[in-house]
C-alpha cells in the first residue's frame, strides 16, 4: 500500500449505514431479524442484533480496506480457536450462501460486510478504577494472544496501518496537520519527537511477528472473579491485526490502562509483569516499551482530534476523547528514565549500577563507622504514642542522636512513618531517596568525583556525565558553572561554630532531573534506580534493608495453620496502631473500621502503662488472692441488671459462650438449646454447635448436633417477615419449635442469641421479640443467654448492653472482645444460684481469665470508657455516620439498607431492592477498593454482602466522614 492510500484511509469516516439498512442486510444475507443496537467504532459501522437466544455483531467497513485484510482477521480467529486453552473469541458466521465476507452496495456506495457471534461479558472501558487482578489479567491475556499468534501467517498481515507503531513518527506528522489548537499540536509533536529518539536506536533489534495490536480495555470482555473483580477472558475485535513489533503489541495494551491509572503511570507495571511471565520480553524490548507507550498515546490523541473533525457525529470517538486525553497526559508526565528503570526491574532485568569505585570521601574528616543511622520506620522504637506526627520529629530524633554520637544520618530506602499522615486515599510518598546528616557545623564537604557546579537557589548540584550529586545545607562560594576536581572542597556545613548543622545528600543519574526526596512504595524500584543510594558516600548503615512482605507471608503460610485465615489476598503488613488507625511497613495509615477488639483504639497510652506496671509487679492465675480480680468482678456485676451478681472471667467470647451453655446444662439438667439461624457464637465445641452462620462454616446447617434447635433468624430486612413490627410472626415460629421439643419430653436448657442481630450488620430485632421468646423459654425452665460479645459494652451508644434495646433482662450475659482492648479477656455474668450450679461438675478455672494483668486491663478499659465518654462518642459519631451512609442510598441503588445503632452499623448491598438479591461479588470488590483507598473493611453476613462497621469507639467525626467519602469513591469506581 502506498503512503497516499494510508493517508486516504486515515481520513475516512464510518460507513453511512442506517439501522434499517443494517436490518435489511441481516435479513437478506443471513436470514436474521431482531433488535438492533449500534456499537461504537472509529471507522467501521457495527450493529449488535439480538435474535432470540443468540446475539451477533454485523461489521460493515469501507472497500478502501482490502478483502485480504478482513480474511486475515477471520483466519487469525480460526487459528486461535484451534489453540489449547484459547481465550473466548467470536465465531465467524457465514452468510446464507456460505460466504464469510460479502461485498454489498448501498446507496451507490460499496462496502464489505461480515457477521460474528456476539461475545457476552463486561467491558473495562467505562470502569474508572481497575484493580490489580484486572490489570494483571489483561497483561496475561495480551501475552497469551501474542504467544499463540507467533506461528500464524497470512498475506493480509503485511499492510500499512495508522496504528502500526513502526510508522508512529510519519503517521503523527500526518495527523498533526488536522489539529488546529497550536498549543495542543506542539505538545503532541514534542512528545512524539522525544519518544522516537528513544525508539530509533533500539528499533532494529525489536522482534517482529503477527500481533493483535489492540488488546485494550475497549476490546476485551470479562467475567467477575470471586472478589467481584472483572477478569478479561475474551477478545472481540481483530481489526488492527498486523505483522508488527511484538513489544508494540504490549505497548498498546499498557497505553489503554493509563486512563484508569488516576495519574499514576506505574499502574501499568502489573500488566507488564504478567505479560512477561507468559511470553518473556527481551531486554531491548523492555527498554523500548515506555517510549512506544508514549508514541501510542500520541497517535491516539492526534487520531481522535482528526476523526472528530472528519466525523463529528461519531459518539464512540467523542466518548473516548476524555480517556485519550487522560492517557496522553499521564504518558507525557512521567520521566522516561524512571519508567525504563521501573519496567526493567519489573521483569527482572538489572539496571547497571553507577560506577563508584575510586570516588573520594564526601566527608573526609568523618569516619564512616562513626555515623549513627536513625531508624524512622514504622517499627522504630523512637516512636511512642503518636509523636511521629509532631512537626520536624524526624529532625529532632536525628539531632538527638547526633548529640549523643557526634554524627547521625537518616536511612536511604526507608519508608518513613512520619510521611504517612492519616485519612489519605492515596499511598504516601514515604520511600526516602536521600539521606539527611546531622553533624558539626563547619565540617568540610568534598567532591567525590569531578564535576561542574549548578545552583538552584540555595540548592547545589555537582554534575558529571554519569551522575549528579544534590546537596543542601552547605556554605559554598563556588559560582554557577565552576569546574571542581575530585576530592576538592565544595564547602562546609552551614551553622555557627560549636553547633550542629544539617546536610541533605542525594544522587541522581539524570542531569536534567530534579528528583523528589521521597517516592510512593510501588514506584520505589524505578526511582531508586535513577536515584541510587548515597550510603556509598556516608556509611553502609545509611541504607535501610528492604523488607520482603511476600516472603514473610510465605513463612506465615508455612507454619501458621491454614484454617487461621488472614484478611485480603495480598495483605498489607500491619506493624503499628494508634487510635482508629493502623500503619503498614510502607508508612501508610489505614482507617480501621472493623476492629471491635480494640474498643478504646490502638495503643492507648493509659492502658499500656497500666499493663506494664502490673506485669512488672505480678501476673499469675485467679486461684491466688489479689485485689484486682475482686475489683474487676465487682465492677462488672455493678454494670449488669440487679440480681446478676456473679462473674466468671475467661479468655475469649468463644469460651464465654461455651461456659454459658454449660451453665444452662448444669442449672436445668437439660441439654436442648435454642439458637438463631445465621448466628455466630464461637469456635469451642458448644459455642460452635450453636453457630449456624454458613459464612463462617459452610456445613453449619447440616452438621449441628441433635441438641441444637435453630429457629428462623428474625431478620426484619430480608427474613420471611419484614419490618420492626414482625415480631409476632417470628415468635410464632419459635413457639412451634418449642412445642415440638415439648412433645419429645427432653426439656429445654436455654436460648442463646445476640440481642442485636450482629452477624447481619447490627439489625435490630423486631419489637417485643425477646420479651416473648424469653417468656416462652423461662416457662419451660430454660435460661436466656444474651451474647453481648460483639454488640455490648457501650458500642451501641444509646445503650450499654444490647438487651436494653429490647427492654429485657437475660439470665446470663456473655461479653469479650472490646472489654480487653485486644488483651484476651471475656466474662460471663449471671445470678449466684446459676453460677453455683456448675459446682455439681467440679470447680471452674481459666488460666489467664481473671489474672492480675487481665483484671487490670479490664478495669482500665472500663475507666477509659467512662473518663473519655466513649459510649457517648459512639452515640454521637455513630448517629452522624449512619445518616451520612443512608444519604448515599439516593445515589447508589446497590445500597439496600443501612442497619444498626451507634458504632455497630451495617451497609447491606443488593442487586435489586425489591428481590434483595445479595451483591456478594460487588461487596468483595468494594472492600478491596476500600483497602486501596486506605480503609480496612471486610464483608460479612451469610451472603457476604454486608459491610459490618465496628471501629474503635474513639472514632472521630472526621474519620467517619473520611470513611463515607472513601465508600462513595469505591462505589463510583467499581459499580
Amino acid at each position: 500500500m502506498t503512503d497516499a492510500a494510508l493517508v486516504n484511509r486515515m481520513q475516512l469516516s464510518r460507513p453511512d449505514i442506517t439501522p434499517e439498512e443494517a436490518a435489511e442486510l441481516l435479513l437478506t444475507h443471513y436470514g436474521l431479524s431482531g433488535t438492533l443496537t449500534e456499537l461504537g467504532s472509529q471507522q467501521d459501522r457495527n450493529y449488535r442484533i439480538s435474535a432470540g437466544d443468540n446475539s451477533y455483531v454485523l461489521k460493515v467497513c469501507r472497500t478502501e480496506y482490502d478483502t485480504v485484510e478482513l480474511e486475515a482477521q477471520n483466519a487469525a480467529i480460526r487459528h486461535l480457536h484451534a489453540k489449547p486453552d484459547a481465550p473466548r473469541l467470536p465465531n465467524i458466521v457465514p452468510s446464507l450462501n456460505g460466504r464469510d465476507i460479502l461485498a454489498v452496495t448501498i446507496r451507490e456506495q460499496d462496502y464489505l460486510v461480515r457477521l460474528l457471534s456476539y461475545l457476552p461479558g463486561q467491558s473495562l472501558t467505562r470502569r474508572k478504577h481497575l484493580p490489580l487482578a484486572s490489570v494483571s489479567a489483561l497483561g496475561t491475556l495480551s501475552a497469551r494472544l501474542a504467544r499463540d499468534l507467533a506461528d500464524f501467517d497470512h498475506p493480509g498481515l503485511h499492510r500499512n496501518l495508522q496504528w502500526d507503531l513502526r510508522r508512529a513518527g510519519p503517521v503523527a506528522v500526518q495527523l498533526l496537520s488536522a489539529i488546529t489548537d497550536h498549543e495542543a499540536r506542539d505538545r503532541i509533536a514534542k512528545a512524539m519527537v522525544s519518544a522516537v529518539k528513544r525508539i530509533q536506536p533500539l528499533a532494529a533489534k525489536l522482534r517482529v511477528q503477527p500481533v493483535h495490536h489492540d488488546v485494550t480495555d475497549d476490546n476485551v470482555v470479562c467475567h467477575p472473579d470471586t472478589h467481584g473483580q472483572p477478569i478479561p477472558d475474551g477478545v472481540i475485535d481483530f481489526g488492527d491485526i498486523i505483522q508488527g513489533w511484538l513489544v508494540g503489541d504490549l505497548a498498546v495494551t499498557c497505553t489503554s490502562l493509563l486512563h484508569h491509572a488516576e495519574g499514576d503511570p506505574f499502574a501499568i507495571l502489573p500488566a507488564i509483569r504478567a505479560y512477561h511471565a507468559v511470553y518473556p520480553l527481551e531486554e531491548v524490548e523492555a527498554k523500548a516499551l515506555w517510549p512506544l507507550i508514549v508514541a501510542r498515546a500520541v497517535i491516539l490523541a492526534a487520531s481522535t482530534e482528526q476523526q472528530l473533525a472528519i466525523d463529528p457525529d461519531n459518539d464512540y470517538v467523542r466518548g473516548n476523547l476524555e480517556h485519550e486525553r487522560a492517557i496522553f497526559d499521564v504518558a507525557t508526565s512521567a520521566d522516561p528514565e524512571v519508567m525504563e528503570a521501573a519496567i526493567l526491574r519489573t521483569v527482572g532485568f538489572d539496571v547497571a549500577p553507577i560506577e563508584t569505585e575510586g570516588w573520594a570521601a564526601l566527608l573526609p574528616d568523618i569516619a564512616a563507622d562513626t555515623i549513627a543511622a536513625v531508624d524512622l520506620s514504622t517499627t522504630s522504637p523512637h516512636f511512642v504514642d503518636d509523636n511521629w506526627r509532631k512537626p520536624d520529629m524526624d529532625w529532632r530524633l536525628l539531632a538527638r542522636e547526633a548529640v549523643a554520637s557526634g554524627t547521625a544520618a537518616t536511612r536511604y530506602g526507608e519508608f518513613r512513618l512520619s510521611r504517612g499522615g492519616i485519612l489519605g486515599m492515596t499511598p504516601p510518598q514515604s520511600f526516602a531517596l536521600h539521606s539527611d546528616v546531622c553533624l558539626p557545623a563547619g565540617t568540610v564537604v568534598a567532591a567525590p568525583f569531578a564535576g561542574r557546579i549548578q545552583w538552584d537557589g540555595q540548592h547545589l548540584v555537582l554534575v558529571s556525565d554519569a551522575v549528579s550529586l544534590h546537596l543542601d545545607g552547605i556554605d559554598c562560594t563556588l559560582e554557577e558553572g565552576a569546574e571542581i576536581e575530585q576530592g576538592a572542597a565544595i564547602g562546609t556545613i552551614a551553622g555557627e561554630s560549636s553547633t550542629v548543622g544539617g546536610l541533605r545528600v542525594q544522587l541522581c543519574r539524570s542531569p536534567s532531573l530534579v528528583p523528589p526526596l521521597f517516592a510512593v512504595a510501588h514506584q520505589a524500584d524505578g526511582w531508586s534506580a535513577v536515584c541510587p543510594s548515597p550510603a556509598v558516600l556516608l556509611s553502609p548503615a545509611c541504607e535501610a534493608p528492604r523488607e520482603d512482605g511476600a516472603a514473610l507471608l510465605a513463612r506465615r503460610a508455612a507454619h501458621f495453620a491454614r484454617p487461621q485465615k488472614h484478611y485480603y489476598q495480598i495483605p498489607p503488613q500491619i506493624e503499628r496502631g494508634w487510635r482508629e488507625f493502623l500503619f503498614d511497613m510502607e508508612g501508610r495509615a489505614y482507617l480501621d473500621m472493623v476492629n471491635n477488639v480494640t474498643m478504646l483504639g490502638h495503643a492507648h497510652p493509659r492502658l499500656t502503662a497500666a499493663v506494664e506496671q502490673q506485669w512488672s509487679r505480678l501476673n499469675t492465675n485467679s486461684r491466688f488472692h489479689y485485689a484486682a480480680v475482686a475489683e474487676f468482678s465487682e465492677r462488672l456485676a455493678a454494670l449488669a441488671p440487679e440480681g446478676l451478681d456473679s462473674v466468671f472471667l475467661v479468655n475469649s467470647g468463644s469460651e464465654a459462650n461455651d461456659l454459658a451453655i454449660r451453665l444452662a446444662w448444669a442449672h436445668t439438667g437439660k441439654k436442648n438449646m435454642l439458637c438463631l439461624l445465621e448466628a455466630y457464637h464461637g469456635w469451642t465445641h458448644a459455642s460452635d454447635a450453636v453457630s449456624t452462620s454458613i459464612a463462617d462454616n459452610p456445613q453449619a446447617l447440616t452438621t449441628r448436633p441433635d441438641w441444637v434447635h435453630p429457629v428462623v433468624s428474625p431478620n426484619t430486612y430480608r427474613g420471611p417477615f419484614r419490618g420492626p413490627d414482625s415480631g409476632a410472626d417470628y415468635v410464632a415460629s419459635v413457639t412451634t419449635l418449642l412445642e415440638a421439643i415439648d412433645e419429645k419430653g427432653n426439656g429445654l436448657a436455654g436460648f442463646i442469641a445476640e440481642p442485636v442481630y450482629g452477624n447481619a450488620g447490627g439489625i435490630a430485632l423486631p419489637h417485643g421479640y425477646l420479651t416473648d421468646v424469653y417468656a416462652a423459654v423461662r416457662e419451660r425452665g430454660g435460661l436466656c443467654i444474651a451474647d453481648e460479645v460483639q454488640v455490648g459494652y457501650g458500642r451501641l451508644g444509646h445503650h450499654f448492653w444490647g438487651f436494653e434495646q429490647q427492654g429485657v433482662v437475660p439470665d446470663v450475659i456473655t461479653v469479650a472482645k472490646g472489654m480487653g482492648n485486644g488483651h484476651p479477656l471475656g466474662a460471663v455474668i449471671t445470678r449466684r444460684e446459676i453460677a453455683e450450679s456448675l459446682e455439681k461438675e467440679g470447680y471452674f478455672f481459666s488460666s489467664a481469665g481473671g489474672s492480675p494483668v487481665s483484671s487490670v486491663v479490664g478495669l482500665t478499659v472500663l475507666d477509659i470508657i467512662r473518663d473519655e465518654g466513649l459510649q457517648e462518642n459512639a452515640r454521637v459519631v455513630g448517629d452522624h455516620l449512619k445518616a451520612r451512609l443512608a444519604a448515599l442510598m439516593e445515589r447508589f441503588p446497590l445500597i439496600g439498607a443501612v442497619h444498626g445503632t451507634g458504632l455497630y452499623l451495617g451497609v447491606e448491598f443488593v442487586r435489586n431492592r425489591e428481590t434483595l438479591t445479595p451483591a456478594t461479588e460487588e461487596t468483595a470488590d468494594i472492600c478491596d477498593r476500600l483497602l486501596d483507598l486506605g480503609v480496612i473493611m471486610q464483608p460479612t453476613g451469610d451472603h457476604l454482602n454486608v459491610l459490618k462497621i465496628k471501629p474503635p469507639l474513639c472514632l472521630s467525626a472526621e474519620s467517619a466522614d473520611f470513611f463515607v467519602k472513601a465508600l462513595e469513591k469505591a462505589l463510583e469506581d467499581t459499580v
